[in-house]
């Protein structure tokens, strides 16, 4: 697979890491584009990229890209997707896939129209840990899962802070890292919440800056995270079973989980990567784009939706709305 990736940043960089690491695997780095000439160079040399172009117009016009990977900030998500599909290339969209629900159906409706695929990074999903979590709990080998909680925090100072909170740029805690939580908890607890209340603590640039949000979904089964740019929080998880506990110490980097039965010894499972995480969504999306497919059937388009819909209730409950909108 041919890619092209559009901005140059920290996760632009461990993209290409990873794909550089998959080169035995026909992935290839074609092309990379910024709107700073200079910077797209030095990524180009630092990752061995022979193309550069200095706009993502240029890049999405590349008949040697067949899929870009685009790592713009938030606010620029939907008219960058938007852009590569329009020109005919497949995509693959760090989260958050777009900043409200409505956005996404019209990209999954865009590229479902021109029978091109797309999906948002949510890398995690991909890890084989999750699938063998997901089995425990279809096959409820320890009952039904009544509860779970996960929790995701770090701190961002000077340029990283604007970065990160700018209204204008779909900034806040809840769209950045709130969207793992989120995510997490739609894939365990297979679906949306009936329910919701939330708590919020906003910043000087009137985004959220630490929030919690408490769920019920059907059955009366419940949930709980908490995000925010503001704290270092380990990214903890937990579930709990009728009988039994399941602990994974990070739920994003998630490569261990133990579980504590009611009855019987507990036990650890290992799933360490073999790159650093991000190769099996790499892999999935050039699955689907051989087999001529427009969305993944793991991480599907009404999953995304459902995870961004929510974070617009959310949002929306606490009366706040991005200057980008």
């Amino acid at each position: 697979m041919n890619w092209g990736i559009i901005a140059t940043g920290n996760i632009a960089g461990k993209f290409a890491r990873t794909v550089n690491a998959m080169g035995a695997e026909n992935q290839r780095l074609a092309a990379v584009g910024s709107r700073d000439l200079a910077k797209a160079k030095e990524f180009a040399e630092k990752f061995e990229i022979e193309t550069v172009y200095k706009s993502y117009e240029e890049l999405a016009a590349d008949p040697n890209v067949e899929a870009v990977y685009i790592a713009t900030p938030n606010n620029l998500h939907f008219e960058n997707t938007l852009l590569c599909l329009n020109a005919g290339k497949s995509v693959l969209c760090e989260k958050p896939f777009t900043i409200k629900a409505e956005e996404a159906k019209t990209l999954y409706n865009t590229a479902r129209e021109k029978g091109l695929f797309v999906m948002e990074g949510f890398w995690i999903r991909f890890l084989p840990l999750y699938d063998e979590l997901l089995k425990i709990i279809g096959s409820k080998k320890y009952g039904e899962l009544r509860h779970a909680r996960c929790e995701y925090g770090f701190i961002a100072n000077e340029k990283r802070r604007e970065r990160k909170f700018l209204s204008e740029l779909g900034g806040g805690a809840l769209l950045d890292i709130g969207v793992y939580n989120l995510g997490f908890l739609n894939m365990v607890m297979g679906g949306s919440p009936e329910k919701f209340d939330t708590e919020v603590r906003l910043n000087e640039f009137g985004t959220d800056e630490y929030s919690v949000v408490q769920l019920v979904y059907p059955g009366g089964r419940t949930a709980h995270c908490l995000q925010t740019i503001g704290m270092n929080i380990e990214r903890r998880a937990a579930l709990y079973f009728d009988g039994a506990s399941i602990y994974l110490p990070d739920f994003q980097g998630a490569y261990s989980m133990t579980v504590k039965p009611v009855e019987g010894e507990e036990y650890t499972l290992d799933f360490p990567p073999e790159i650093n995480g991000f190769e099996y969504q790499i892999r999935e999306a050039t699955k689907c784009i051989s087999a001529g497919k427009t969305h993944s059937d793991i991480f599907r388009p009404e999953d995304n939706i459902a995870v961004l819909r929510l974070m617009d209730e959310i949002r929306s409950r606490w009366g706040l709305k991005f200057k980008c909108e």
